[in-house]
């Protein structure tokens, strides 16, 4: 049993509070921009999740293409200019955010990012609305700790939720917050998406052969953004040991304009002799196939993960995982029953990790698919996530 893990989710749902006209509770969940990332993501999924409950939901961003979706469950989304980091217009969207809560009778305010989070507790505070935050990442200090002031504004909710435990301790050893007003609330794997049974022969063909795979050929895929610390090179560096096995790397994701970064792991991959065995895909619109194609699916992230999305994922697509031993990762894969945890930034130890993935029998992996699936549906669903999350409301709310 994973120590990390006490996820279970009540069973039967908690009513609603209401306010003091008997009405649902309102809640605005701030951030940035809703574009693409798990933090919208997740903010769309509460969303749903409170439309659901009978509950009103309100969105405040700069918008985006994630806005219909929002649409199209039924929630509102509200304009504001809330990526700015400039301090005065930080200061003037709390003021338009607390005539917000007022004009829309809002009973909560969550806040998902730090630049709009100035804005939401000036707002709280300003109109006594609680106030909730989620901690999403470490977030940079900066050189002489000079972001720790801005970062903390992540901390300052009535209640804090923490995306994993080690954000959880994190948070009280870098902060000093009272462990008592932390909730952790692991993220949620979409399994209406991720789902083997729902993915086509026809889309795993179609991207087979975009990526020029063999039928034959054993595939290792890292997915994640071109950027130094999700461990690209540290994974390159491993695959020279594999040499005597075969096997094709694809590592999935753009490098956002980091051409230097790319032109790195290219040189890499040939200094390695691994120029016909490793080959960097862009973006792919399709991961629960390409999922389905890898026959091992690795995180080498040399900064520990928050949580560990791809971990999630893999596992609940019945895929052989490799992962580092820090971060959030120990809280998603157990350690040679649903995966397999590397010491982090040691080429040799993912190197070795690797090998007895690769060479699982039929039957072996088989098991292991098995095991991983259960493991992340009974712990990491969004239903869990969601259900949790208004879990807090209440609290609060009920206070």
């Amino acid at each position: 049993m994973n120590p990390y893990l006490n996820t279970e989710a009540s069973s039967v749902p908690t009513p609603a509070p209401t306010d003091a006209g008997g009405q649902p509770p309102t809640i605005l969940q701030v951030l940035p921009r809703l574009e693409t990332g798990g933090v919208e993501r997740g903010t769309i999924e509460i969303a749903q999740a409170l439309v659901q409950a009978g509950w009103r939901a309100v969105v405040a961003s700069e918008g985006g293409r994630m806005v219909r979706e929002l649409d199209r469950i039924g929630a509102e989304h509200v304009t504001m200019p809330l990526a700015t980091k400039n301090p005065l217009k930080i200061r003037r969207n709390g003021d338009a955010l607390a005539r917000l809560v007022r004009e829309k009778g809002i009973s909560l305010i969550h806040a998902r990012s730090r630049a709009p989070a100035w804005s939401a507790v000036q707002a709280a505070r300003t109109t006594g609305v609680p106030f909730v935050t989620t901690f999403h990442g470490t977030y940079n200090l900066g050189p002489f700790a000079i972001k720790r002031r801005y970062n903390a504004v992540m901390t300052e909710g009535d209640r804090v939720i923490a995306i994993s435990e080690f954000i959880r301790g994190h948070m009280i050893s870098t902060y000093g917050v009272d462990d008592s007003k932390i909730r952790v609330i692991h993220r949620g794997v979409d399994f209406s998406r991720f789902d083997p049974d729902k993915v086509s022969a026809e889309r795993m063909i179609q991207l087979s052969q975009r990526w020029r795979l063999a039928d034959d050929e054993p595939v290792i895929m890292l997915p994640g953004r071109l950027t130094r610390w999700k461990g690209q090179l540290l994974l390159i560096e491993a695959l020279k040991r594999l040499k005597d096995l075969r096997f094709r790397c694809v590592l999935v994701g753009s490098d956002q304009g980091r051409t230097a970064y790319r032109q790195e792991v290219d040189d890499a991959i040939e200094a390695a002799g691994l120029r016909d065995r490793v080959q960097v895909a862009d973006d792919c619109h399709d991961m629960p196939a390409a999922y389905m194609l890898a026959d091992v699916v690795v995180c080498a992230s040399t900064d520990p993960e928050a949580f560990g999305r791809v971990p999630a994922e893999a596992q609940a697509m019945g895929r052989p995982v490799v992962a580092p031993d820090h971060g959030g990762s120990p809280e998603i894969v157990q350690h040679h029953q649903t995966g397999w945890l590397f010491g982090a930034m040691h080429p040799g130890s993912l190197a070795t990790m690797l090998r007895e993935a690769l060479t699982l029998t039929p039957q072996q992996r088989e098991a292991l698919a098995q095991r991983e699936m259960a493991h992340v549906r009974r712990h990491f669903s969004t239903e869990a996530m969601c259900a949790k999350t208004l879990d807090v409301y209440r609290e609060v709310l009920t206070r």
